[in-house]
């Protein structure tokens, strides 16, 4: 595809309330918005960098300096832009996956659409609807934990998740567990402990939890091994895992008996497959984790976690979890699930009045 121009738009939706993690509180999802234009179609793409770079090394301000002026110059300079071929054009550009995923996104949208295929049929979907899971921050006491869930649970959603860091962590899953001794129930730390706290996370195995995710700092993979090999709850890995590379390293050294997939964090669709792939050839579960997407991002989450390896449910929630209006129609939860969409590509697009109701900027570039 020979690409004419492609759109750089900032927009801005508050949540419907704080969502507070260890790395801080978020009120509000600023994200960048690509629209690719090409001859013959055009296609939609979303970086899930956050706003400050809290998660990862990437956050919305630098994710439009490196697109401005590195990555978009190297696309545009190509006859030929592929989605299989962008991870290579833009190689020499060391990091920056996220970046890198919205352009491959958009990419990948359009050349979908332009011959009519849905992208849960190009990745290999085998399911018309997933399994939804939702993330519960941090609260400011377990009482308002305990509503926060019930709430959640009484909407249908078949998986529950806490996040915790030190001092919060065994007694707020202790009163999840006496109030709802089945729930489906995992915790996710974003690597605020330390090896040093592994007796005390080994307190969280008589909770029968799904997995403990990311307990440590990112490149601990030898820690998570070490961790594994003392706790019963399963470990997960998130931020440590950016390539289908680091997932086979995981599993080789028994850092992970789960991943976490995000598409954002390896650096796109097609490497998310890649990681998807190894794990189901070393019997790893997986499943699909979420960056409070809009309605663009949500759309490939389900569309990746229709996938027959993701066995678990994944933090696909439905639109109005977060936000009172998306900028997309609403993806709803119906009995638990959300449908995959099966029009060509994304399978879903911006309301105009939406998008530009919550647009802070927009620019187009052009070769």
């Amino acid at each position: 595809m020979r690409i004419e121009a492609i759109e750089i738009r900032r927009v801005s939706i508050p949540f419907l309330e704080p969502f507070r993690t260890s790395f801080g509180t978020l009120t509000h999802k600023e994200a960048v918005i690509l629209r690719v234009v090409g001859s013959d179609s055009f296609g939609w793409g979303e970086c899930t960098a956050l706003e400050a770079p809290t998660y990862s090394s990437e956050y919305v301000d630098g994710v439009e300096h490196v697109l401005t002026h590195q990555l978009l110059p190297r696309t545009f300079a190509a006859r030929d832009v592929t989605a299989t071929g962008l991870a290579s054009l833009l190689a020499d550009v060391k990091g920056h996956p996220m970046a890198k995923a919205a352009i491959e996104m958009a990419v990948l949208d359009a050349e979908l659409r332009a011959v009519g295929l849905s992208l849960a049929t190009y990745l290999g979907s085998t399911r018309v609807a997933v399994d939804a899971g939702v993330s519960v921050g941090i609260m400011s006491d377990t009482a308002e934990l305990v509503d926060a869930v019930a709430a959640f649970v009484e909407c249908g959603y078949r998986r529950v998740k806490i996040k915790i860091e030190p001092g919060w962590d065994v007694e707020p899953v202790r009163a999840l567990r006496e109030r709802w001794p089945d729930l489906p129930l995992q915790v996710d730390a974003n690597a605020a402990y330390e090896r040093r706290d592994a007796r005390h996370l080994a307190r969280l195995d008589e909770f029968d939890l799904i997995l403990l995710e990311q307990p440590l700092a990112a490149g601990d993979l030898l820690g998570h091994a070490q961790l594994a090999r003392m706790l019963r709850t399963p470990i997960c890995l998130d931020e440590s895992i950016e390539s289908a590379r680091d997932a086979a390293d995981a599993i080789r050294v028994g850092a992970a008996e789960i991943i976490n997939i995000k598409a954002g964090r390896v650096g796109g669709l097609l490497e998310a497959r890649r990681v998807h792939d190894v794990c189901a050839a070393h019997g790893v579960a997986v499943w699909c984790g979420g960056m409070q997407e809009t309605g663009l991002g949500r759309a490939a989450n389900v569309a990746l976690a229709s996938l027959p390896g993701f066995t678990l449910p994944g933090d696909t929630s439905a639109s109005d979890r977060y936000f009172q209006c998306d900028i997309t129609p609403p993806f709803r939860l119906l009995d638990g699930r959300l449908e995959v969409p099966t029009g060509p590509g994304l399978g879903i697009e911006p309301c105009d009045d939406a998008l530009g109701g919550r647009t802070i900027s927009s620019r187009v570039v052009r070769p």
